[in-house]
């Protein structure tokens, strides 16, 4: 049995995701009528729907049996795989980053960056971290009562910090803002690189012109940090060997370019849509003052709600059983975070934002040898921008509509208008 044609072309639809109910309501239907079931669809390889929490992490910790970069790692079309193959010489990834590896290969780089990235080695960067946040809070609260706060604070803080412990320079960052956005928001007109409505064979023209931009700009940036090594992270990687030799040039641009984008605009998204709950709670506010000590429930909550991350695919390299189904050497699934992360097998009460959850699984920053290198640092700059925050808003509301990003990958709230009064 598959899944209805209408409730699969929903999933992968970026549009759809603009309008986050849609997606919830399909994925909900899914995971009570064909909680793991393939997909058919014409022009696009059929692929198992994979929306529940369990399974999920069944597979992400056999990674030996479910590989990232053997097909394309994200949703796509057959006659995209077979154009991305033909730019990249054979690998079905345009990118060849930690995302789309697997073996020996991802072990070895992900350890470039790892020491680096764990709670006691980021711990250092706390009070320059609190103090971009209160840079950004001062910012917002310089806009007089109103603010879009997608715009104008949630795109800007993450970007901050991930370009600070990169060793990115302040005059870069709106260039690396513009082209993250054009990477994760090719099918957004207001976003992407042509700021139109796009054919597939145009995005991904717009898409490879943007990866060529970015490895123009790290090519510069290899030569800076090999001829003057630092301790920031484009000079691990600029400098990373492995078995003796320097990372290959798919390789290097690959982690440069995982590192400055997903290493902001994920971020950004969950701080995003973190403040749109804020603003349609105005209880959840007094809540978080009242009880500081439940910062860290917040976060976690606000990851689990935004999901930044919506799905990465898998594909089988051997015979197994997965959620009572067999799945067969050579299948490809769709590993679907957002689904996962509103599982009432789960978390009672899904689809309410929730800071007395007694526990929260939430996977949304991946699970097993996969899950996100970034992810205690994120955990930082976004604890730390609300504790700075909570302490100086006295009331929040939305001024206008929010509008999220149209995009079946990495997407979120673009516009937060927002209405505020200050202690």
């Amino acid at each position: 049995m598959t899944i209805a044609e209408d409730l699969a072309r929903t999933i992968i639809d970026p549009k759809a995701y603009s309008n986050r109910e849609v997606v919830d309501a399909a994925f909900a239907q899914i995971r009570s009528q064909h909680p793991l079931d393939k997909a058919v669809l014409e022009g696009i390889e059929p692929f198992w729907v994979v929306s529940r929490h369990a399974d999920i992490k069944e597979i992400e910790r056999q990674p030996e049996i479910f590989h990232n970069g053997d097909k394309s790692t994200f949703m796509t079309t057959i006659e995209g795989t077979e154009r991305t193959k033909m730019l990249t010489g054979g690998d079905p990834n345009l990118i060849r980053s930690l995302v789309s590896l697997d073996g020996q290969e991802h072990k070895a780089l992900r350890g470039v960056v790892f020491p680096h990235v764990t709670p006691r080695a980021i711990k250092p960067l706390e009070d320059a971290i609190r103090g971009i946040a209160r840079e950004f809070v001062d910012h917002m609260l310089s806009f007089d009562g109103e603010v879009d706060f997608a715009q104008d604070v949630a795109f800007l803080y993450p970007l901050r910090v991930i370009m600070t412990v990169l060793g990115v320079p302040q005059e870069d960052e709106p260039f690396m803002l513009k082209l993250t956005q054009e990477l994760f928001n090719n099918a957004d007109p207001e976003l992407n690189r042509a700021r139109a409505e796009l054919s597939p064979e145009d995005m991904l023209k717009s898409l490879w012109e943007t990866t060529m931009e970015l490895e123009t700009y790290f090519k510069a940036v290899t030569e800076k940090f090999r001829a003057n090594p630092t301790d920031q992270i484009n000079s691990l990687i600029a400098n990373a060997k492995v078995d003796g030799e320097y990372l290959n040039h798919r390789q290097l641009m690959g982690y440069y370019i995982i590192a400055a984008t997903a290493g902001h605009d994920t971020t950004s998204n969950t701080t995003a849509g973190a403040m749109w709950a804020l603003a349609e709670r105005p209880q959840l506010l007094k809540a978080m003052q009242d009880d500081p000590n439940r910062i860290n429930a917040f976060v976690e909550e606000s990851i689990r709600w935004e999901v930044p991350v919506k799905h990465f695919m898998r594909s089988a390299v051997s015979d197994c059983e997965i959620g009572g189904q067999a799945i067969r050497a050579g299948d490809w699934l769709m590993l679907s975070y957002q689904s996962a992360n509103r599982d009432e097998a789960v978390w009672t009460d899904p689809f309410e934002f929730r800071i007395d959850r007694e526990s929260n699984p939430q996977i949304a920053f991946g699970y097993g040898v996969h899950v996100c290198l970034g992810q205690h640092l994120a955990r930082m700059e976004m604890r730390i921008l609300w504790e700075e925050l909570f302490k100086r808003l006295k009331s929040v509301e939305l001024s206008g509509p929010g509008e999220r990003t149209i995009s079946n990958f990495v997407c979120g709230p673009k516009h937060v208008p927002i209405r505020f009064t200050v202690n």
